[in-house]
């Protein structure tokens, strides 16, 4: 059964999925979505291997890029970012395998990429939820020139094609082919303090 889930609202703390579940955190690039990580699960940006904390397996694709900076100079771009995008989905499903929880970043929000997501979970008999991070442009924009990382325009304007589609489903309860979504402002994303995978349906 799929339960409607609001927008979290700014007094909420802990946010609560079932034993064993794939979360994916997306947002626009430059949302906040790494940040968001490291906070809640004491990362320093440096990690080049997903990294077991809180009770899930925590993969950022900025742990695939790390795993491969330096490496491969000779290659294009395209391919560099397939690979890496490559390693991610991998790191995503050996974690699925072992029957633990995944948060797992990733900034694609398209259907192709969620139904991917959620056939790899059904896989391995796991609950899929988005968590989804809902920043304005602008200050996604901001974000990424803060990183040092700006996405080509016309690669941002499909992005936010996309999170549009998506942010509006989710919050008219409609959010296949996850079970579950919550939408987080940056207010409330502040906010949040833990997420706890104890078997309590969210």
């Amino acid at each position: 059964m799929v339960v409607s889930v609001p927008a979290v609202p700014p007094t909420a703390g802990t946010l609560r999925y079932p034993a064993g579940s794939l979360v994916i955190l997306t947002g626009l690039p430059g949302a906040g979505k790494s940040t968001l990580l490291r906070r809640l699960y004491g990362l320093d940006g440096a990690e080049a291997a997903p990294v077991t904390a809180g009770g899930a397996t925590v993969i950022d694709s900025a742990q695939s890029r790390a795993r491969w900076a330096g490496r491969l100079t000779w290659a294009p771009k395209p391919a560099r970012t397939a690979l890496v995008f490559a390693t991610h989905v991998w790191r995503i499903r050996r974690a699925l395998r072992s029957g633990q929880a995944v948060i797992a970043h990733n900034r694609g929000c398209g259907p192709v990429v969620l139904r991917g997501f959620a056939w790899l979970a059904r896989r391995s008999g796991a609950a899929f939820h988005l968590l989804l991070l809902d920043a304005p442009a602008e200050a996604a924009l901001a974000g990424q020139r803060a990183r040092g990382r700006v996405v080509p325009p016309r690669t941002f304007a499909a992005h936010r094609r996309h999170w549009t589609a998506l942010v509006g489903r989710a919050r008219a309860g409609r959010y296949a082919p996850a079970a579950g979504a919550h939408v987080l402002d940056r207010a409330a994303a502040d906010l949040l303090v833990s997420i706890d995978f104890d078997g309590t349906t969210p």
